[in-house]
């Protein structure tokens, strides 16, 4: 990419653009009565967008007593979108690789979802792990093995099988997938029921530091897959490092990257979606604190949501607070 960085300015008004047939069907009015209740998707119990969305829903009733989120269980990403697609759902959480999709309306997708964005909320890592005393010390020796790649509906499912094809593991090389969440994921590879977990999400993930502590483990560099993935699928895609200390890690290790975003249907009033924006920025510390150690919550990286565009109301909580 080229040229300089677009200022949020810049973001805003093209996001404003993008978010023009959303504006039509959302409405101009921010009168949403004298309460909003709002159902909330976001992923299985104990995972990370659980644990964001029991936060945000805890943190709204008491910050916006007229706001009321429900979290409800899912198997997150594209169970997620599909849901919002469906008018199921008023809010989800998602990666970006499956909300762009869902937007494009390309597969797992059948056709566009009305879906728009909040926020990027933070950033999942991949993480690509095997026994550390086991015979898998690089990508390329995964052929053949048995590979735990995410619960169905998920979109670590969606990462794990780009990265996979990036890497060539296809045809007479493709890997056994078992299509497990993060619990029974990690469950398998302690047992030697899989040889290698893919996993995407906040850094540390909790489950991982503890399996940690119990067998040594090594995380695989994924940084000629990253280039890779963004050069087929986009800037969705970025390079990002695990940085040393965590999991025990003794140096770094380059990997994968890519948003999550808070996502709302085209109809939920401005309002409300004003409302859910002000206690996810006071309250970010809160919110992130079970799901990525460390990790900030501003302005100009929230608004970046790539082909899913704002909300109307997300505009103009942006335009009213930072200009």
């Amino acid at each position: 990419m080229t040229g300089r960085p677009m200022s949020r300015r810049g973001l805003l008004l093209r996001a404003a653009v993008l978010g023009a047939p959303a504006l039509a069907l959302t409405g101009c009015s921010d009168d949403d009565g004298p309460g909003r209740r709002l159902r909330l998707a976001t992923g299985a119990p104990g995972g990370p967008y659980n644990a964001f969305g029991e936060a945000l829903a805890t943190e709204a009733a008491q910050a916006v007593p007229r706001l009321h989120i429900t979290a409800l269980s899912t198997s997150a990403s594209v169970d997620n979108l599909r849901r919002l697609g469906s008018g199921s759902v008023d809010l989800g959480l998602a990666m970006a690789d499956a909300a762009e999709d869902a937007v494009r309306g390309r597969a797992p997708f059948a056709h566009p979802a009305a879906v728009t964005a909040l926020a990027r909320v933070y950033v999942n890592y991949t993480h690509l792990v095997v026994p550390a005393h086991g015979p898998v010390r690089a990508v390329p020796d995964l052929a053949g093995r048995w590979v735990a790649t995410g619960a169905t509906g998920s979109g670590g499912q969606v990462l794990a099988g780009r990265l996979l094809r990036v890497a060539g593991l296809t045809g007479k090389r493709s890997v056994r997938q078992r299509q497990l969440g993060l619990a029974d994921s990690l469950e398998a590879l302690r047992t030697g029921s899989v040889d290698a977990l893919i996993w995407a999400g906040g850094v540390p993930t909790p489950a991982l530091s503890a399996l940690a502590r119990r067998m040594p483990l090594r995380f695989l560099p994924l940084e000629e897959q990253a280039a890779a993935l963004r050069a087929t699928y986009g800037p969705v895609y970025t390079a990002v490092t695990l940085p040393a200390g965590v999991y025990g890690l003794t140096e770094p290790v380059g990997t994968i990257g890519v948003g999550n975003y808070l996502l709302a249907r085209s109809r939920v009033p401005q309002q409300a979606v004003r409302d859910v924006l002000r206690v996810v920025f006071d309250r970010w510390r809160v919110l992130l604190r079970e799901v990525t150690a460390g990790a900030r919550l501003e302005p100009r990286f929230a608004v970046a949501t790539g082909d899913v565009p704002l909300h109307p109301g997300a505009v103009a909580y942006y335009r009213s607070v930072y200009g």
